[in-house]
């Protein structure tokens, strides 16, 4: 028996006015969603800052390390970013009102393991990447490794590009070792920890915002563009891929039910201005 094929994503303007009328918050993938060719671009810098003053609640989600998220945190006009795949949440006090003195922005991490079981899994972490570097021809920790916490990462297609095999070969050593493993549009991860990004996604939203998702469904959506935004699109009730998701759409199951026009960050602003037209009297 075949495996059935998802269906084809539905266009933006297709998403009810009345649904996208009661969203009051958004978790968006950062990497080719915010972003475009690694930096974000003003549009999208913008359409955070419309949400923001419309009263939405917008946190980036991202493979992407900690240490590599502080500087978007203190700058970005978001409340928090979630990083490493939902293990780890950066909250900043400027963004929630309550500047630091002397203009300073006053960081807060938040985990979700102890300081000992993240001690004994970097190490058993950094002997598997180690294997993996000596055994794949070809594979290459990613360059923010330095930033991270909770996983690995391998660079596949950001600053040099593997092919299937590599990329193949890469995930089964992970595997093998007991990682958890995930890709992004840009990274092949292995962790420790079975967080994804709807887990990370609950549990920011009732550790920084009282609020629990499975209540209020009807008032979030989800955005990305890769395969590690899947377990977002699963559980949204409302979900939007920009654009560029086009690469992995035959490998999301379920892929996003909307998609944007534009790619990238034009692709977020798109569903910003979308968003925000919806709560138009």
């Amino acid at each position: 028996m075949s495996t059935p094929r998802p269906q084809p994503l539905r266009p933006l303007h297709e998403w009810p006015a009345a649904q996208r009328a009661r969203i009051h918050g958004v978790f968006t993938d950062i990497d080719d969603t915010l972003t475009t060719e690694g930096q974000i671009t003003p549009d999208a810098l913008a359409a955070l800052a419309a949400l923001r003053e419309a009263g939405v609640i917008v946190v980036p989600i991202t493979g992407r390390p900690v240490g590599w998220c502080e500087t978007l945190a203190a700058r970005w006009p978001v409340p928090a970013i979630v990083a490493e795949n939902g293990a780890v949440a950066l909250f900043s006090e400027k963004n929630a009102g309550t500047p630091a003195p002397n203009g300073d922005v006053s960081l807060s991490k938040l985990y979700r393991e102890d300081a000992p079981t993240r001690a004994r899994n970097r190490a058993h972490m950094q002997r598997v990447a180690a294997r993996v570097l000596r055994e794949v021809p070809g594979a290459a920790l990613s360059r923010d490794s330095e930033g991270r916490e909770t996983d690995i990462a391998f660079d596949v297609a950001e600053f040099q590009h593997l092919d299937a095999a590599q990329i193949d070969a890469i995930l089964a050593l992970l595997r093998a070792e007991g990682l958890h493993t995930t890709r992004s549009s840009i990274h092949v991860h292995g962790a420790v920890n079975a967080f994804d990004k709807w887990s990370g996604a609950q549990w920011a939203a009732e550790a920084l915002f009282g609020r629990r998702l499975n209540d209020e469904l009807d008032h979030w959506v989800a955005v990305g563009d890769s395969i590690n935004d899947e377990p977002m699109f699963r559980h949204f009730r409302y979900s939007v891929g920009v654009a560029n998701i086009a690469r992995f759409a035959d490998q999301l199951r379920p892929p996003p039910l909307y998609r944007t026009q534009a790619a990238h960050g034009a692709g977020f602003a798109e569903l910003t201005r979308a968003l925000l037209a919806a709560r138009q009297p």
